[in-house]
């Protein structure tokens, strides 16, 4: 036989071999899977990112049905032993120090493993990203979702924002990454999806996101910012302009890298284009009088005004385009000399002739932030007791430095809350969340308790969407930025990585305590005459 006809013979066999090989491995039907469930031990929900480690250390972790489909050849029919381990949650150790469970594999069967919560917040579900319900379609379960393992090719997204308008809740993120290439979209991208009693899912079950997509179906920007760089967004806004003209604001930032900036300014919603458009440029000398974070409205004086909190609410400006658009319609909440801007060496508190720290809202003045409050009681300018802005853990008495978060008027508490990230400290950087409330969106925040944990892995960039509440408030519903990026985690996880994961809190938890006032009284929860939602709805 010749050399060609016999290697093109052989070529054939070696590709019926692959082939076959493959079939072998193929995805089995879902009634061959062993089913693997892992629940809260406190409400029977399956917990989504929690990992199930073989003792040859394959990995497999539940999707937000809290499901793991489980067929591994050799491993079908024997007891099998997996570790377990989810962030804020664990499984008591046996007598080995083993935290995990030995069950029976076959196919077809399943099994429950109870979990205990650790986390005063529940963890519910991913939003973003590839394969969310990859297991449960796997093993043929029922998922909320249409699109519930990818949905406008997004596989991760950084840092939302929220805000309902024109009858729908518009969504926005950062960088957003695609499974095609390391390299995605770095414009922003946005969504909107549909509110819960018209026509949305309740918040406990998920959300369905309607993308911008491009011609490709992939999620594309919604901003139309010329020039080289990265662009981001943050202050997510509605303000009405004079005519009265409500419009979908936000505060645009270029970026050379993650720390230059190149250009900040406003811009609004184009609904034509669906894209933000340039409404004006802001000095970049000035980087505080601009939206921020996640706005809140609040009224006094008879006059409604945007706070913006970063985390804690230390700027605002009146609720009108127009004034978002004049630098000089910005204030600062703060406790220096009024005119005056904050040095380290020679910033100047402003007293009162009692000798009292005077706290208020001051034009061209500089905000002080809560590093700046650490430097000046360093110095004897300011006490301890006068801060504003250094909660302390209610366990602990330990101090907490908060990063970033979101302020909301909450009726169940009759309080103001901060749902916030912890800098530093805890088992991880930028992923221990906090709660904490005051009688004032302004402040002073003087406690504040560990609501979620998550172990050598950051979650940043948290938002309570108040859109969400239940009854009168009593439940909450948060969300944040689950990212290996700034944690120093020694692998990313699986689909979970880069991407945005809901929690839910209930407020009547007795593991959260009253702020206590002067004398140690409980201070009242009636609700302060200038309290506004913090997110205006459509009309």
């Amino acid at each position: 036989m010749p050399r060609l006809q016999r290697g093109w013979i052989a070529g054939i066999g070696v590709v019926a071999g692959l082939l076959l090989a493959a079939d072998c491995l193929a995805a089995p039907p879902a009634g061959k899977y062993f089913k693997i469930k892992v629940v809260d031990d406190q409400t029977g929900r399956g917990v989504p990112l929690v990992e199930l480690r073989t003792v040859d250390q394959a990995s497999f972790w539940t999707d937000s049905n809290g499901l793991v489909a489980f067929h591994e050849p050799g491993l079908m029919g024997p007891k099998v032993f997996f570790y377990v381990k989810g962030h804020g949650y664990e499984l008591a150790k046996d007598g080995f120090g083993f935290a995990g469970r030995a069950l029976d594999v076959k196919e077809g069967a399943s099994a429950e493993i109870k979990i205990k919560r650790l986390n005063l917040a529940e963890r519910l579900y991913r939003i973003t990203g590839a394969g969310i319900y990859r297991d449960s379609v796997l093993l043929g379960e029922p998922v909320p979702l249409g699109q519930p393992v990818l949905n406008a090719q997004v596989a991760g997204q950084d840092s939302v924002m929220a805000v309902p308008w024109q009858g729908k809740i518009w969504w926005l993120w950062g960088d957003t990454s695609r499974p095609r290439y390391p390299l995605g979209l770095f414009r922003a991208s946005g969504a909107t999806s549909r509110a819960p009693g018209q026509g949305g899912l309740d918040p406990a079950r998920g959300i369905e996101l309607d993308y911008f997509a491009g011609p490709d179906g992939f999620s594309r920007a919604v901003t139309a910012i010329e020039g080289p760089g990265l662009v981001w967004l943050e202050g997510l806004l509605v303000a009405p302009d004079l005519a009265g003209k409500e419009h979908l604001v936000v505060r645009y930032t270029r970026m050379k890298d993650l720390g230059t900036m190149l250009e900040h300014g406003l811009g609004v919603f184009d609904l034509q284009a669906n894209v933000f458009r340039k409404q004006v440029e802001f000095d970049l000398k000035e980087p505080w009088r601009c939206p921020r974070a996640h706005p809140i409205v609040h009224r006094e004086g008879g006059e409604d005004y945007f706070l913006f909190p970063a985390p804690f609410a230390t700027v605002r400006c009146p609720r009108r385009l127009e004034s978002l658009a004049d630098p000089a319609a910005y204030e600062a909440f703060t406790c220096l000399e009024p005119g005056t801007a904050y040095a380290k060496e020679s910033a100047r508190v402003e007293r009162g002739r009692d000798g009292r720290v005077v706290w208020g809202w001051k034009r061209r003045t500089d905000p002080v932030t809560s590093a700046q409050e650490r430097e000046l009681i360093a110095s004897g300018r300011l006490k301890a007791e006068e801060a504003y802005y250094q909660p302390s853990d209610v366990e602990t008495r330990k101090p907490v430095e908060m990063h970033s978060g979101s302020i909301r008027w909450n009726p169940f508490r009759g309080t103001w809350i901060l749902i916030a990230v912890q800098a530093f400290g805890g088992p991880s950087f930028l992923g221990e969340v906090w709660f904490s409330e005051s009688d004032a969106p302004t402040g002073p925040w003087r406690w504040a308790r560990r609501i979620v944990t998550h172990d050598k892995y950051s979650f940043y960039n948290p938002v309570h969407h108040d859109f969400f509440d239940q009854e009168q408030g009593r439940i909450i519903y948060f969300e944040g930025t689950y990212a290996s990026t700034f944690s120093g985690a020694p692998s990313p996880t699986p689909r979970y990585d880069y991407n945005q994961m809901m929690y839910r809190l209930d407020l009547s938890d007795p593991r959260l305590p009253r702020p206590l006032g002067p004398g140690g009284a409980k201070p009242s929860a009636k609700k302060p005459s200038a309290g506004k939602p913090s997110a205006p709805a459509d009309g």
